[in-house]
């Protein structure tokens, strides 16, 4: 699967997706990231990505032309072949990322990412050029590239080969909602604000099924 993450910040990704589970997938060629600095799709020499908004008001504006440009170039590279692609705004108003949609994009060949910034991107975007609009939940961050590297955290994870598939049964769902049992660790008891506080018993006692209904509960 390919990953193209059109933002203005494209130093950011690296140091993320250059670790762990993330980095081992690429060395294994199971996933591909691209990162394209929407700047080199702009026509002046400033390379300006924004404008003020019609209608005025605070901030600036994500101008459609450089992104639908970037867009285009990415569909060009793409064309002749037979590839599931999807393209996705991440935006503060769009519809909430879940585990369902991560499967969903698992399954796809190419995703296209649009990170946004300032106070927004021009509803054109949204409305004739990504298939989608996501946000990553109800609050307010400086931009998409945060939201952008969640969303391919949680599917990188569901390519096959990338985790065991003994890892992904344990990671539960119910009606979308995360189910995890408590985690312990050594030591087996420690005193934490002058209280002794220990692994319960049960983790302890070497009994798998009275563990998995512990674990079940």
């Amino acid at each position: 699967m390919k990953f193209n993450i059109i933002t203005i910040f494209p130093d950011v990704f690296e140091p993320y997706f250059n670790e762990s589970i993330i980095k081992r997938a690429r060395a294994k060629k199971l996933v591909q990231i691209k990162i394209y600095n929407l700047r080199n799709y702009t026509n002046d020499r400033h390379r300006t990505v924004d404008d003020r908004p019609y209608g005025g008001g605070a901030g600036m504006v994500f101008m459609v032309a450089p992104i639908l440009k970037a867009v285009a170039a990415l569909k060009k590279k793409f064309s002749g072949k037979k590839l599931k692609t999807k393209i996705v705004l991440l935006s503060a108003k769009g519809k909430k990322f879940d585990q369902k949609m991560a499967k969903k994009f698992s399954k796809l060949d190419n995703l296209i990412l649009i990170s946004g910034r300032y106070e927004g991107v021009d509803e054109r975007v949204a409305k004739y050029i990504a298939d989608e609009e996501i946000s990553i939940g109800d609050y307010v961050l400086t931009g998409g590239e945060l939201p952008a590297m969640i969303v391919v955290d949680a599917v990188v994870r569901l390519i096959p080969g990338v985790i065991t598939e003994d890892s992904l049964k344990r990671e539960s769902f119910f009606k979308e909602k995360y189910i995890e049992h408590p985690h312990y660790t050594r030591p087996e008891e420690i005193i934490i604000n002058g209280k002794k506080r220990k692994v319960p018993k049960v983790l302890l006692s070497g009994d798998h099924k009275k563990i998995e209904e512990w674990r079940s509960r």
